[in-house]
């Protein structure tokens, strides 16, 4: 007797206004509160919770200035960026979610699908164990969408998200046809992954105007009209597969480390501070995805807005060989910073990329020993990532970096690193 084979069925988990959950979790007396997180420099909204949504009702990435005072007269608290924190409460949130399946992708910062295909378990109740269980076990709220394409488990997240009536949890799998077509009658395409707005009008304008039109139309039309991708869309809006789990990140082309200075830099010093900071931040990540780098770019520029001409300069080097060591990519960078600087400017952002990435194994060294006493560099690359692992970021860095670092980023308004910095820990009193 043929077995049948097993339609496949994927969730996606999706923390709710993730970086304002965050803070919320260490500060109990938030909840209830309207919150926004600003970006960089605190110059943008980036985050808001669903409080802060209903009273503000701001797009995002609006400039925190306009809306300062009254956002401050309705009560609502104000956040920088706390990237640490949000890292951390991230792999806890991960590493929850891959109790309850055996396969994970992690496809954001606040987001993984999970293979539930084999699973026999009733999937509402089965997505309101595992949100009630993040809740217990990290403090973090989140929605669950299961569906037979990843295409239907994110449309089904965005349901769970906005409609009560699904408690947080939405199974499109086993939802009967009509019901499952009134559903998508009622959202517009804006609401399928990778639908812009720019896609959205060009569609509108044929007479696809929510998602069960979209459904419906005809693949090699829209194949014809809009190109392939959009095809895959529709053939995962009806349940195929076309879109399957990536166990691993694709490897990285490139890495880079890049902020705006919280107070403008004129002075050379100040800026090969900036610069030796980003070449070993960049040459940490690079190290953590076990890559080396064969070249090195530099930028420094001024702001666009600014009344003087805009100066913006940047320059690449080749290494004669691959590396992964921070002194190493710090003197090339420093050698670039150099050659691009320019006297008289008041420069508004830098930052180091490294391109050109390989794997760490098998490498070969070079003629003329660029890469000499090769073993003692690498045990002390990963002496410092260990103690700055264990302890905090920066716990062990290059002197070029300077003590004061009045460049660096302004964040005002940041919360402690509860979960990163053993000074930092919550106090009970």
């Amino acid at each position: 007797m043929a077995l049948i084979p097993t339609k496949r069925v994927f969730a996606l988990c999706d923390a709710n206004s993730f970086y304002a959950s965050c803070e919320k979790v260490f500060r109990p007396d938030l909840e209830g509160k309207p919150i926004v997180v600003l970006s960089n420099n605190d110059g943008c909204v980036v985050a808001q919770s669903k409080e802060a949504k209903e009273i503000l009702e701001i797009y995002m990435c609006r400039p925190w200035h306009e809306l300062q005072d009254d956002a401050e007269r309705l009560g609502v608290i104000c956040f920088s960026s706390n990237y640490e924190l949000y890292g951390n409460m991230s792999n806890r949130f991960m590493q929850t979610l891959s109790q309850f399946t055996f396969r994970q992708e992690v496809y954001s910062i606040d987001e993984s699908f999970l293979d539930m295909t084999g699973i026999n378990r009733d999937y509402s109740k089965y997505g309101l164990e595992i949100k009630d269980t993040v809740k217990r076990w990290t403090g973090l709220p989140i929605c669950v969408g299961f569906g037979h394409s990843k295409t239907l488990a994110k449309l089904a997240n965005h349901i769970a998200k906005k409609q009560d009536r699904f408690n947080g949890v939405c199974d499109l799998t086993t939802m009967s046809p009509s019901d499952l077509d009134q559903i998508m009658e009622s959202l517009p395409i804006s609401k399928v992954w990778g639908i812009g707005s720019r896609l959205e009008l060009k569609l509108n304008a044929v007479g696809i105007n929510n998602v069960l039109r979209l459904k419906r139309a005809d693949p090699k039309r829209i194949r014809d009209e809009f190109g392939v991708l959009l095809e895959r869309t529709i053939n995962e809006l009806n349940g195929q597969v076309m879109l399957d789990m990536e166990d691993r990140l694709p490897e990285a082309k490139q890495v880079m480390s890049s902020r705006s200075f919280g107070a403008r830099v004129s002075d050379f010093e100040e800026l090969k501070q900036a610069i030796a900071y980003h070449a070993g931040m960049a040459a940490e990540r690079m190290r953590a995805k076990g890559l080396y780098t064969n070249a090195i770019y530099v930028f420094a520029q001024n702001s666009p807005f600014d009344k003087a001409a805009f100066y913006g300069k940047s320059l690449t080097i080749g290494l004669p060989s691959p590396t992964d060591n921070t002194m190493q990519i710090n003197q090339a960078a420093q050698w670039l910073l150099k050659r691009i600087f320019k006297p008289g400017i008041y420069y508004q952002k830098a930052g180091v990329m490294l391109m050109g990435l390989v794997p760490k194994a098998g490498q070969q060294g070079d003629l003329f020993d660029y890469n000499a006493n090769h073993i003692k560099k690498t045990k002390l690359m990963e002496t410092m990532d260990a103690l700055n692992r264990k302890y905090a970021k920066g716990t062990i860095r290059l002197g070029g970096e300077g003590l004061t670092k009045d460049w660096k980023m302004r964040r005002n308004f940041k919360s402690p690193n509860y979960t990163g910095n053993w000074n930092e820990l919550p106090r009970l009193y």
